[in-house]
C-alpha cells in the first residue's frame, strides 16, 4: 500500500511541530461507516492523535478549509450513490469556482465501505479522493476500500489500511522526545456514570426539543397486501399540526422503539432486571468515539435499551474483540480468541453472519460474560433511526405523509422468526398514537417544463416515491407519466393499483404492470424491465426524443441494472446509436439529472 511519497520529505519540519489532532467525517447510512470511524479513533490514540469523530451532515462544509489533517470514512448507497449525509459537503466541494489550491495545507485520506457485488464499489469514496486532490490536498495514504464480500468482511481491507495509515501517521507527525506508542490493550470505555436518587428530576427529551422533527398523529395503519399473503405491507398516513413541507423523493426519519416485553426478557439475560430503572448520569468522556443520537444526560438501562442501544443487531468481529475482555470461562475466552483471529473469520462468519445471530443471543452462550455498565455504548451499536420514502404529495395532502412499508418478518438458517425493530413498532400503532418524525431532502428532482415526460419504475414498496411524484404531477396538470410497477400477484401485492387505474382511464397516467407470479406454470416470468424492453420504441421516445427523466426506485439487486440495461438497448436500436454511445448516453442521462435512482440494499 503506497504512502505520501514526496510529500513526506517536504513537510517533515513543519509537521513535527503540529498539534496532534485530526478530524474523522463520516457518512453512513446503516452505521458502518460511522463504527468504522470510531475504530479508527481509537486506533489513533496509538500513536498519541487527538481525534474528533462527527458525521458529515452536522460538519459545516465551509469550516473544512481551516482543517490540517482530516481522514473521510464514507459509504456507499444504492447503485454507487453517496450517502445522504455526505451531499452538502459534496456539494460544496463540487463548486466550480474553487481555486485548484483550496486544501494546499491539508493532509487527507480517504477509507470506503462498499460491496463488491455492485458494479459501482465505493465510488462515493473514490469521487471525494479524486476531487480532494484536485483541490490541492495531499492523500497521505492510499484510499482503503472495505468489502463487504471479503471473508473478514469491512476489516479485511481496515485492519491492513489503519497499520499503514499509522505508520504514515508516525512518519510525518514524529512522537516528541520520550514518548513510545501507546500500547494496546482494552480500551477505556466512552462514557463515565454516576447513580442518582430514583426521584431526580428527568431533563426533556432531546428528542422533542430538535425542531427538524414533528408531533405525528396516526390516521390510518392499514394492509394493503390480501391477508393471506405471505408479506405484510402497510400504508400509513400520519397528520401534524406543525405547517410540514416536502417535496417528491423526500424521506421520513423516525425513531423506533424495541418491544417491551423483548427488553424485559434482555434485561434478564444481562442479570440487569433488578437494576433496569435505576437511573445514572451519561458523562461523555472519550470524545473521540460517537454516542447514539438525542441521548438525554439522565437515563435508565431500560430506557437505553428501549430506544438508545439495539441488542437485536447482529455483532460485526469488533464486539467479539472487546467482549472478550470481560469473558472469564477459559472455553468461551479460547472461542472469541479463534473468532477474532484471520484463522477463524469464516467460523466466524458461520456462527454469526449466516445464521443473523443477534448480540442478545450470542451474550445468552457467553454466559461468563459480565459487561460493566460504563461499556454498554461500545459494545452496543447504537439503535438507529430508520427512513422511508414519502408516499404522498404535500399538495394533495397538505399537513399529512404518507408511507408505503413492508413489515420485516423473516426466518433466518437457524428457522429462528426475526422482525424488523422499526417496522415492528410502526406496525403496532393505533389510530390517535403521537410520535416524533424528522424530514430528510431526497434525490428526486422534478422537471419544470410540462411538456418533459417522467418515467417512474418502481416495483414492491419502490411505489412510495412514485406515487408522491405522480400526486405532484396530476396536482400541476401534466399527463406525460409513465409508471411501470411490479409485483408478484395482481390480486395480493398490487399497490394502489385502483388508482393507477382510475388515472390511466382519465388518460392522466401510462399504467403498465408486471405481476410475476402469476403466469402459467414453467414459463418465464416478467418483470418491470420486461415491459419496459416491449415499450423500447416509446422509451426512446420518451427519454431521448423528448429528453425526459427516469426515476427508479426500489430494492438495489438486479432490477435498477436490468433497467439500465433496457434504456441502453433503446437509445442504441432506437436512437441508432453504437453500444460505446449508448453506454455514454445513459451515464449522460445520470450526470444530468436525467436518470434518479431512490434504491436501498
Amino acid at each position: 500500500m503506497s504512502t505520501h511519497g514526496d510529500h513526506e520529505i517536504a513537510g517533515d519540519d513543519q509537521h513535527s511541530f503540529a498539534p496532534r489532532e485530526l478530524l474523522i467525517l463520516y457518512a453512513t447510512e446503516t452505521g458502518t461507516a460511522e463504527e468504522t470511524a470510531d475504530r479508527i479513533a481509537r486506533e489513533c490514540r496509538r500513536v498519541r492523535f487527538h481525534c474528533r469523530v462527527q458525521s458529515m451532515d452536522t460538519y459545516p462544509p465551509e469550516t473544512l478549509i481551516s482543517e490540517h489533517l482530516v481522514i473521510f470514512v464514507v459509504s456507499t448507497t444504492g447503485w454507487g450513490a453517496e450517502p445522504r449525509a455526505m451531499i452538502s459537503l459534496w456539494n460544496m466541494l463540487l463548486r466550480s469556482d474553487l481555486p485548484d489550491d483550496l486544501f494546499e495545507d491539508m493532509d487527507f485520506c480517504v477509507f470506503g465501505l462498499g460491496d463488491t457485488a455492485y458494479e459501482k464499489f465505493c465510488w462515493p469514496a473514490k469521487k471525494l479522493s479524486r476531487r480532494m486532490q484536485s483541490l490541492g490536498g495531499h492523500e497521505i495514504c492510499s484510499r482503503g476500500e472495505g468489502d463487504e464480500q471479503h471473508r473478514l468482511g469491512i476489516d479485511g481491507a481496515l485492519d491492513p489500511w489503519i497499520e499503514c495509515l499509522l505508520e504514515v501517521l508516525i512518519q510525518l507527525y514524529p512522537l516528541p522526545h520520550q514518548q513510545d506508542n501507546v500500547p494496546a490493550g482494552r480500551p477505556p470505555p466512552r462514557v463515565s456514570l454516576s447513580n442518582l436518587a430514583s426521584s431526580a428530576l428527568l431533563d426533556p427529551d432531546p428528542l422533542d426539543e430538535d425542531t427538524k422533527f414533528h408531533t405525528a398523529s396516526v390516521k390510518c395503519n392499514r394492509r394493503i397486501t390480501a391477508e393471506d399473503w405471505f408479506q405484510d405491507e402497510r400504508h400509513f398516513e400520519f397528520s401534524f399540526e406543525d405547517d410540514i413541507k416536502y417535496n417528491p423523493g423526500d424521506v421520513v426519519v423516525i425513531h423506533p422503539c424495541a418491544v417491551a416485553s423483548e427488553v424485559d426478557s434482555f434485561l434478564v439475560t444481562m442479570g440487569w432486571a433488578n437494576v433496569a430503572d435505576d437511573f445514572f448520569t451519561i458523562e461523555h468522556t472519550m470524545l473521540d468515539q460517537t454516542l447514539p443520537d438525542h441521548l438525554p444526560k439522565i437515563v435508565s438501562l431500560r430506557i437505553l435499551f428501549t430506544r438508545y442501544l439495539d441488542f437485536n443487531a447482529v455483532p460485526r468481529r469488533s464486539f467479539f474483540r472487546l467482549l472478550r475482555y470481560f469473558t472469564t470461562d477459559e472455553l468461551e475466552c479460547e472461542k472469541l480468541d479463534d473468532f477474532v483471529s484471520i484463522e477463524g473469520a469464516d467460523e466466524l462468519y458461520d456462527y454469526c453472519q449466516r445464521v443473523k445471530r443477534t448480540t442478545w443471543e450470542v451474550l445468552s452462550e457467553f454466559r461468563s460474560a459480565r459487561i460493566p455498565r460504563e461499556y454498554v455504548f461500545d459494545l452496543f451499536p447504537p439503535l438507529r433511526p430508520r427512513e422511508f420514502s414519502i408516499a404522498s404529495s404535500i399538495e394533495l395532502h397538505p399537513r399529512e405523509i404518507h408511507l408505503c412499508i413492508a413489515i420485516v418478518r423473516y426466518r433466518t438458517k437457524l428457522k429462528i422468526h426475526r422482525k424488523g425493530v422499526c417496522t415492528s413498532y410502526l406496525s403496532g400503532l393505533k389510530s390517535g398514537d403521537t410520535l416524533r418524525i424528522g424530514l430528510r431532502k431526497g434525490f428526486i428532482s422534478l422537471p419544470t417544463d410540462p411538456n418533459t415526460p417522467v418515467v417512474c419504475v418502481g416495483p414492491g414498496t419502490g411505489i412510495a416515491p412514485m406515487r408522491a411524484v405522480i400526486e405532484q404531477r396530476l396536482h400541476e396538470g401534466h399527463t406525460n407519466t409513465t409508471l411501470y410497477f411490479g409485483c408478484r400477484s395482481a390480486h395480493k401485492d398490487q399497490h394502489y393499483h385502483s388508482e393507477w387505474e382510475s388515472h390511466a382511464e382519465e388518460h392522466k397516467l401510462r399504467y403498465h404492470v408486471a405481476c410475476s407470479r402469476d403466469g402459467p406454470e414453467g414459463v418465464k416470468r416478467t418483470y418491470v424491465q420486461d415491459l419496459m424492453k416491449r415499450d423500447a420504441q416509446h422509451i426512446w421516445t420518451m427519454l431521448g426524443q423528448q429528453r425526459g427523466i427516469l426515476i427508479i426506485s426500489g430494492s438495489s439487486n438486479k432490477m435498477p441494472a436490468a433497467v439500465r440495461e433496457v434504456v441502453r438497448g433503446a437509445v442504441e436500436i432506437f436512437g441508432g446509436m453504437s453500444n460505446a454511445e449508448a453506454v455514454e448516453y445513459v451515464a449522460a442521462m445520470e450526470r444530468e439529472g436525467r436518470l434518479i435512482e431512490e434504491c436501498w440494499s
